[in-house]
């Protein structure tokens, strides 16, 4: 949506205090992200750029990681990634990726807007190769490279720690404190491998061709070596067996290895989601957010 009438002025002086100048009327800015606003712009020569502007100072600190996740994996995806040509404390900006979104947020109302078929078999294969290419990077080369690299018993580890900041904080509905329990004890759900993983990866972060093919990934703020299952994990969400199953299917014959019960992990991970967005609220501090986790934890009526 376009940017209100006091806002544009303010983001075309800051594009232009790095260098960017930018046409006044090309602005539309999308505020759905919980950490940056993103505004797409064309500067003077018509070249289209994606800024990201952070939202709270803690944002930033995480500059210096994700540049580092960029570096180590643009020559490695084989589609493309982010270039910043602007990284700082106050705005991130790169020259936007060829393709358009899979999903986009509706400005007015939140609801998901897909711009292509969900179900498509052929999004479906591509995806699940590109998860196995991204799965196959070296992860002594991701060390070495300054990556966040978790064990199979740190990524369980963490989301017990996570489990058990969320309770002490929050009031958690019995029978879902209960499930995250039985999955952090069930050794079968829990994958004996780390990989590469995006972290986000659903169709928003992902741009496509419209033949529904892959031309790159946005947003790695949170990439690291850990569990495989983030990455299917929103495929599972779409609630389509076939879908989920292609995917699979295609990583797979590419060479991906999985394990009995990935299906089974990436449910308990959805169970699990509201986890995260309560961390999230912690860290930022805001009542908003607060209010918000503590509605998913127990919803209203809960006993």
């Amino acid at each position: 949506m376009s940017p209100s009438p006091n806002d544009a002025p303010q983001i075309l002086e800051l594009a232009a205090t790095h260098g960017l100048e930018l046409k006044p009327d090309s602005l539309s800015v999308n505020e759905a992200g919980l950490d940056y606003r993103v505004v797409m712009a064309r500067g003077l020569d018509d070249t289209q750029w994606v800024l990201r502007i952070p939202r709270r100072d803690d944002v930033s600190e995480k500059l210096d990681a994700e540049r580092r996740i960029l570096d180590f994996i643009a020559p490695r995806l084989g589609v493309a990634v982010p270039q910043w040509q602007v990284a700082n404390r106050r705005l991130i900006a790169y020259r936007a990726l060829p393709g358009k979104p899979g999903l986009t947020l509706d400005p007015a109302t939140s609801q998901p807007i897909w711009h292509f078929d969900n179900t498509s078999r052929v999004y479906a294969q591509e995806f699940g190769r590109l998860l196995q290419r991204m799965h196959a990077i070296d992860i002594e080369e991701a060390r070495r490279a300054g990556l966040v690299v978790e064990t199979p018993e740190q990524v369980r580890a963490n989301w017990a720690a996570d489990i058990a900041r969320v309770r002490s904080e929050f009031d958690v509905e019995a029978s879902l404190a209960r499930r995250w329990e039985s999955w952090l004890a069930d050794d079968s759900y829990w994958p004996r491998h780390v990989v590469m993983t995006h972290g986000e990866m659903y169709p928003a972060h992902v741009l496509l061709n419209p033949d529904d093919t892959i031309t790159g990934v946005l947003d790695w703020t949170t990439a690291k070596v850990g569990d495989p299952a983030r990455d299917f994990v929103f495929q599972k969400m779409l609630g389509v067996d076939a879908v989920f199953e292609a995917t699979v299917d295609a990583y797979v014959k590419a060479g991906g290895k999985v394990w009995d019960r990935l299906g089974d992990h990436c449910t308990e991970l959805l169970a699990a989601g509201p986890v995260g967005y309560a961390i999230y609220a912690l860290v930022t501090g805001a009542p908003e957010h607060r209010a918000a986790a503590q509605a998913q934890l127990k919803p209203s009526g809960a006993m």
